[in-house]
């Protein structure tokens, strides 16, 4: 089943720090996890929802596309792309994907994709510039420079820029724990 959602943004919130459970009435519950509870996606709710509400928080609007499959739904892999326009940032792309029966219960990962004016060291400075590169040429002719930089957000974060015309592509990769 696919169903694309459309949606002004509702609250800015930050994620929480851990999962929390997802109650019905409750104005914190995001629509794209309204509607994959609706799609019969319950084991994995709580984590949907914590992703989805930090992936839009601070949005203009947000549109969903969730991809939900056909049978047996709350024992499979669930994902969902978004589009989201923030007040501060470039238009993004947001892919998000949640498999239940993981060891934490659900386990969840996304990424985020955006194009900046701006060349990558600039991307990097300006909007990581905490963040550490990382050497990833593996076996490139030592004459070679790796085109993607690579800057390490800790065990479960790597960003990845690479560049795009005189702009740059930032791809954000975390795996939610």
């Amino acid at each position: 089943m696919q169903e694309p959602l459309a949606f002004a943004a509702e609250k800015d919130s930050p994620a929480p720090a851990q999962q929390q459970p997802v109650q019905s009435g409750n104005p914190s519950v995001s629509a794209i996890t309204q509607a994959a509870v609706k799609a019969g996606v319950l084991a994995c709710a709580s984590r949907i929802n914590q992703v989805t509400n930090f992936l839009t928080a601070g949005s203009q609007w947000f549109g969903a596309f969730l991809i939900v499959p056909p049978a047996n739904p709350d024992q499979q892999i669930v994902s969902a792309s978004l589009e989201i326009q923030s007040k501060d940032a470039p238009l993004a792309y947001a892919s998000a994907s949640f498999a239940p029966n993981q060891a934490n219960g659900c386990g969840g990962m996304y990424e985020t994709v955006v194009y900046w004016a701006q060349g990558c060291d600039k991307v990097a400075s300006q909007n990581f510039g905490g963040l550490k590169r990382i050497d990833t040429k593996q076996g490139a002719p030592s004459a070679h420079a790796p085109s993607i930089v690579t800057l390490d957000g800790g065990a479960t974060t790597k960003i990845f820029l690479m560049p795009a015309g005189t702009g740059c592509v930032s791809i954000k990769k975390e795996v939610v724990q």
